[in-house]
């Protein structure tokens, strides 16, 4: 037996462990102006504000239909696929809403429902 857990002393392996204090919270990520940035450095003049299709191009993703399609299905949309105009209007809300939930700072007209 090691003489800490012999002496009385919880031992790293066995005591639940608790977040450092010294660890800094995280900053949420400011979003739009990353994107700013990126799309003044841009040659296109991208809209990431409002389509999709420009916010993919700006992160260097694939933004074909059948590339939008497939981010719907795994975004769980329920419309009509057949409709891009109107999938493409709720992957671009569903996008900025799974970003300020997973800690992104984004302006509060992006995220309207």
């Amino acid at each position: 037996m090691p003489a800490a857990a012999a002496a009385g002393t919880p031992s790293t392996a066995t005591s639940p462990r608790t977040p450092a204090a010294s660890t800094p919270p995280a900053q949420a990520v400011d979003v739009a102006a990353t994107l700013d940035k990126l799309a003044a450095k841009n040659s296109e003049k991208l809209d990431w504000k409002h389509s999709i299709v420009d916010l993919m191009k700006l992160v260097g993703m694939d933004s074909s239909l059948s590339a939008r399609k497939e981010l719907a299905h795994d975004l769980h949309y329920s419309g009509d696929m057949n409709d891009s105009a109107a999938m493409n209007i709720w992957l671009h809300k569903e996008v900025m809403q799974k970003l300020a939930a997973n800690g992104a700072k984004i302006p509060q007209d992006l995220l309207a429902k």
